[in-house]
């Protein structure tokens, strides 16, 4: 790898020669800017405003702008001569545990390589000082015009170094924070750590830059004349009303993509006792009590029960029918008995008189 500074780092008294190299390197799809009409590339030129010519980059420097617009030139010769004891060295100042530093003063990250043999033998007595110490450097130094503030650790064997921010250049958060007093509710909490637990952690050489692996398909598409891929529908999602209900699908949506088996929404299945909190949907309104369950020997007694009254109701019901059904013959049966028995007794009645 290229190195993009030279110098040294001062440990007390002493003094270590490195090279500057970049630790990160970018994968943005960059694009030119063009003439929409004929295709043709649209370039800035270098101009000097008092010659009205255009300049090479030879012919290029410094200059520091006063406020009156006076501009005042300043070389190469005149940054190297810099009254600073960091003008090429990586002045370490102090150490401090990791934590110290927070993560908003963080900006580029570089890797400081020995320059030369002699500079093994301090340059590893440095790396496992810190290793040994578990704390980081702080440090100054110059770098592009201006003094810098870095932080060196150790990443596998070699020191690394990260460019800090000034406190100063740090802005502070006034007017960012919620202005309307919130309060958030212990089930919510637990519903949150729920959704922290559930999506758990990754390995983050997993991830990968989907936006521009869809860019260079799309840049690929147009370059051989075939179809441009189209857009997947974007997922419609409701409005969100209720924190907790979105919290709840949230983690029953997590536990699914994690192959998990999940226990369906109340209003699918109904609500049942001892259901878990993380994944039940709020009731939108109260429902009837449910009728308690009984023991399992109860249970089996009054099912015998029921049944053995099914079968009786069911008796009588076909007997009522069957009774029914035999009326009409019974009635007919009785009308002829009554007719042949009328005569005899009128005859029996009538010797009697005479």
């Amino acid at each position: 790898m290229r190195s993009i500074w030279n110098g040294a780092i001062s440990f007390g008294l002493v003094s270590i020669p490195i090279k500057l190299v970049n630790a990160t390197e970018s994968h943005t799809v960059s694009f030119r800017q063009i003439h929409t009409e004929d295709g043709g590339r649209i370039r800035y030129r270098k101009v000097c405003e008092l010659e009205d010519r255009e300049v090479t980059q030879a012919e290029i420097g410094k200059g520091y702008e006063e406020a009156d617009g006076t501009i005042i030139p300043i070389t190469d010769e005149d940054l190297a001569h810099l009254p600073l004891p960091t003008a090429r060295t990586i002045d370490i100042v102090a150490f401090v545990p990791a934590d110290r530093i927070d993560p908003l003063q963080m900006e580029n990250a570089y890797y400081l390589a020995a320059s030369g043999a002699p500079a093994a033998k301090p340059y590893t007595l440095l790396r496992e000082a810190l290793k040994r110490s578990r704390k980081v450097a702080i440090a100054k130094f110059a770098l592009r015009g201006r003094e810098r503030l870095g932080m060196l650790r150790v990443v596998d064997d070699v020191i690394a170094m990260h460019g800090l921010l000034w406190p100063d250049e740090i802005r502070a958060p006034e007017g960012v924070a919620p202005d309307t007093g919130v309060t958030v509710r212990d089930k919510e909490l637990d519903l949150a750590d729920a959704l922290m637990d559930t999506l758990g952690e990754v390995d983050l050489e997993d991830l990968h830059d989907e936006y521009r692996e869809a860019l260079e398909e799309v840049i690929a598409a147009k370059a051989s004349g075939e179809a441009i891929p189209e857009a997947p529908e974007p997922a419609r999602g409701g409005k969100v009303l209720d924190l907790m209900a979105a919290l709840e699908s949230s983690v029953r949506a997590a536990r699914e993509s994690r192959g998990e088996e999940v226990e369906q929404a109340p209003e699918e299945e109904g609500a049942q006792a001892g259901e878990e909190a993380e994944v039940r949907h709020l009731p939108r309104r109260k429902t009837a009590r449910a009728t308690p369950k009984e023991p399992a020997g109860r249970k089996s007694a009054s099912t015998t029960k029921k049944t053995a009254a099914k079968k009786s109701a069911s008796a009588k019901k076909a007997t009522a029918k069957s009774a029914r059904s035999q009326e009409p013959k019974k009635a007919s049966a009785s009308g002829k008995t009554a007719a042949k028995k009328t005569p005899a007794k009128k005859t029996a009645a009538r010797k009697r008189t005479a």
